[in-house]
């Protein structure tokens, strides 16, 4: 059971036990007003001090008895009747026979009420007092318990809503990711295709470093984050295969700081921005161009920065495609809004991603 469904179960459980029923902050109150209640009552009254309030516990405890054991029995609360009902009239027809309880108590077993007229207008007083009091008390502590239980009961939804709203999320995370992964692939092996399609004697060369590179990226594809530095190997690799496709229209550099190499980020990030550069900068263009990324830290942020001298935002007939998109949308599931990507034009053509996110360490 996850925290906020054990916190829903919590929050519908209601108090079981002696224990519950003597709760210390129960009783201390108890003991307070049962306190102020004794002294009260003295003031007209010759018998010590010490006996009024020894009464007056004793008659609050009664109370606070009934009161728990009608909290918690019976189990199912009448349908006619709240509960409510039932704990307040518990109080109330408790109270009379505790105060003669403890008037036989403290007069040695012999209250005697027939020749002793002040104790009989002094057991009214203990009664009535009792009686008035105890279930605007009682009401007092009903109306706090509902509202604790409100405050919990809303507490334990707002849990569960935040945890079906992060499983939505990790799972819109996981689609967009899968989404990824054909239109990467289908990309690579159009290259290829168009190699071998060309006679060209690099083809098989090519096909065997782009076996290699998937061997080794799409294991990470399903990971749920990545590092920088495993980012800018494929990006390497990837580079190096589009390099043996077009080897006189595509060069690159690559340069991170040792400070982002541990940096997380989702997968294929940085390759997304790269393959962009390739297909809908570089590979258009008669001439080709270069394609030079640049990672690093400042303070508390990540700068990832793609630039190529392709054709341009304006020039790419068929736009930046999918890519782009989807990357945008998984940066804002992994970083919650944190995350940021521009990208603008370079004189005299080519385009400048630029990516900033939050610095996370694996």
């Amino acid at each position: 059971m996850n925290y906020s469904r054990a916190m829903v179960a919590a929050v519908h459980a209601k108090p079981r036990g002696l224990s519950a029923m003597l709760a210390w902050r129960r009783v201390r109150f108890t003991l307070i007003v049962s306190t102020l209640l004794g002294l009260l009552l003295t003031i007209a009254s010759e018998t010590p001090t010490v006996i009024w309030i020894f009464r007056a516990v004793l008659v609050g405890m009664a109370a606070l008895l009934a009161f728990g054991v009608l909290e918690q029995w019976p189990a199912r609360e009448p349908r006619r009747t709240g509960r409510w009902v039932m704990q307040l009239i518990g109080i109330v027809l408790v109270i009379p026979p505790s105060a003669l309880l403890a008037y036989w108590l403290t007069t040695g077993g012999d209250p005697n009420f027939a020749e002793e007229p002040k104790r009989i207008i002094g057991y009214l007083q203990l009664t009535f007092a009792g009686i008035l009091l105890a279930p605007w008390i009682a009401l007092a502590a009903m109306v706090r318990q509902r509202e604790a239980f409100a405050r919990d009961q809303a507490l334990a939804f707002e849990l569960e809503r935040s945890e079906f709203e992060r499983k939505a999320l990790d799972a819109r995370l996981r689609l967009l990711q899968a989404q990824v992964e054909p239109h990467f692939l289908f990309n690579t092996l159009a290259n290829v295709q168009a190699l071998v399609e060309a006679g060209s004697p690099h083809a098989s060369n090519v096909l065997e470093s782009l076996i290699a590179y998937l061997r080794a990226a799409v294991p990470r594809l399903h990971d749920p984050a990545t590092t920088m530095s495993h980012e800018l190997d494929l990006v390497r690799a990837y580079l190096n295969v589009m390099q043996m496709r077009m080897p006189d229209r595509l060069q690159f550099d690559l340069r991170m700081d040792e400070a982002a190499a541990n940096l997380r980020c989702p997968p294929m990030t940085l390759l997304t921005l790269v393959e962009n550069a390739v297909r809908h900068g570089i590979d258009p263009g008669e001439e080709g161009g270069r394609i030079d990324v640049d990672v690093s830290v400042a303070g508390d942020r990540c700068r990832v920065r793609v630039n190529d001298t392709g054709i341009g935002l304006q020039n790419s007939g068929k736009g930046l495609g999918t890519g782009l998109s989807t990357l945008r949308e998984r940066l804002q599931l992994a970083f919650g809004g944190d995350a940021q990507l521009r990208l603008t034009e370079i004189e005299p053509h080519g385009v400048c991603a630029e990516l900033e996110f939050p610095a996370w360490r694996e």
